[in-house]
């Protein structure tokens, strides 16, 4: 687990690697950011506030990836397809 400070506010991020890749989450107060990994659809299931951004192998590359799917309980917190990573995760915390 590393921290990141965005803004002042401190966050947890995760990084697992796997076989051909990496599985990346930033965890906020409220939700998380997380890579192609993870599944919106158990997001809502589940009523988590989460977003999905693709393409990136690090953590910088999360903040500035955009958002390209979003669960419904993150969508009411500010959450929108399109915004970065960072953005994100400071309406999630």
């Amino acid at each position: 687990m590393e921290k990141i400070i965005i803004d002042g506010k401190d966050f947890e991020a995760w990084r697992i690697p796997t076989e051909s890749a990496a599985i990346l989450l930033i965890k906020a107060v409220h939700g998380f950011i997380g890579c192609g990994y993870f599944d919106v659809e158990t997001a809502n299931k589940l009523q988590e506030h989460a977003g999905i951004v693709t393409g990136v192998k690090t953590f910088d590359d999360m903040l500035e990836a955009k958002i390209i799917k979003c669960s419904n309980s993150a969508e009411t917190v500010g959450v929108r397809i399109g915004m970065t990573g960072r953005e994100a995760l400071l309406k999630l915390n």
